[in-house]
C-alpha cells in the first residue's frame, strides 16, 4: 500500500481536522483538543490528569487529533449540555454510564440516548452520589429540552445518528459521512457548500453559479447563508 493510500481517511466514517470540526460546531479548537486529547491541571498543589472523554474514531496523524462523523455529533451534544449550564464533570459521569446503557462507546449519538437520555442522566447522577450533582434533578426539563433540540436536525439509521442537517434543520444541506467524507454538501446535488459559496463570491452572481453547477438558486442561497453563518462565529 502506498503512503498516500495508507493515510487516506476510510470511506463512510467522515473525516475532520480539529479546526474543521471547531468551525462546524462553532467552538474553540482548544476545547476539542482538551476534551479528546486530555489535559492536566493543578488542585491544592497536586497535578490532576484528566483523560479524554473518548478515543476518536480515527487515529491521530503526525500528533494531530483527527475525528470521524460520530465524534462530531458527540461533541455537538457535549457542547449543547455545556451551553445549558451543565458541568463537564457531570457530562463525563453521564457519558460513562450511558456507554453501559447503550452498549456503545459513543452513546450520545444513539437512538437509545435520544429516547432515554434524561433517565440516563439522572441515573448516572444518583449512582455518583455527588451532592452537588443531585441539584440536576431539579433541571430534568432542561436536560430533556437539550436532547430534543439537539436531535431535531439529526437523522438516525440502524440505531445511530447517520446524518446531520446543519442549516436550521433544512433538507437542502446535509453532513453525511457516506458522502464527500462528511463535508457539508447540497443534499440532492452533492456539491460542497463551500464550493458554491466561493463560486458566488468569485462570479458575483448566484444565478450564474446555479447554472454552472446545475443547482437551484434556492439551494445556492442556502449554501451561501450557511457558510456565512460559520464565518460569522
Amino acid at each position: 500500500m502506498s503512503p498516500i493510500a495508507a493515510n487516506s481517511p476510510p470511506v463512510g466514517i467522515g473525516f475532520y481536522t480539529v479546526p474543521e470540526a471547531a468551525r462546524l460546531l462553532r467552538i474553540p479548537p482548544l476545547n476539542i483538543r482538551r476534551w479528546l486529547g486530555g489535559y492536566t491541571y493543578r488542585h491544592d498543589g497536586e497535578v490532576v490528569e484528566m483523560p479524554p472523554l473518548w478515543q476518536p474514531q480515527l487515529p491521530a496523524y503526525d500528533g494531530h487529533i483527527e475525528l470521524g462523523f460520530r465524534d462530531l455529533i458527540e461533541l455537538r451534544i457535549v457542547k449543547s449540555f455545556l451551553d445549558a449550564g451543565l458541568k463537564l464533570v457531570t457530562i463525563r459521569a453521564c457519558l460513562e454510564y450511558a456507554r453501559e446503557c447503550a452498549e456503545d462507546d459513543r452513546p450520545f449519538s444513539t437512538r437509545r440516548f435520544r429516547t432515554d437520555g434524561r433517565t440516563i442522566f439522572l441515573d448516572s447522577i444518583q449512582r455518583s452520589g455527588d451532592g452537588e450533582l443531585l441539584d440536576l434533578k431539579k433541571r430534568q426539563y432542561v436536560i430533556k429540552q437539550v436532547i430534543d433540540r439537539t436531535f431535531k436536525d439529526l437523522d438516525l439509521s440502524d440505531e445511530i445518528v447517520s446524518r446531520w442537517r446543519p442549516f436550521n434543520g433544512k433538507q437542502s444541506i446535509v453532513i453525511d459521512p457516506q458522502r464527500a467524507f462528511g463535508q457539508p454538501i447540497a443534499t440532492q446535488y452533492g456539491v460542497p457548500t463551500v464550493t458554491l459559496a466561493d463560486a458566488v463570491e468569485a462570479e458575483g452572481s448566484i444565478q450564474r453559479v446555479g447554472h454552472l453547477y446545475d443547482v437551484p438558486v434556492s439551494v445556492v442561497i442556502d449554501a451561501v447563508n450557511f457558510e456565512n453563518s460559520l464565518r460569522s462565529t
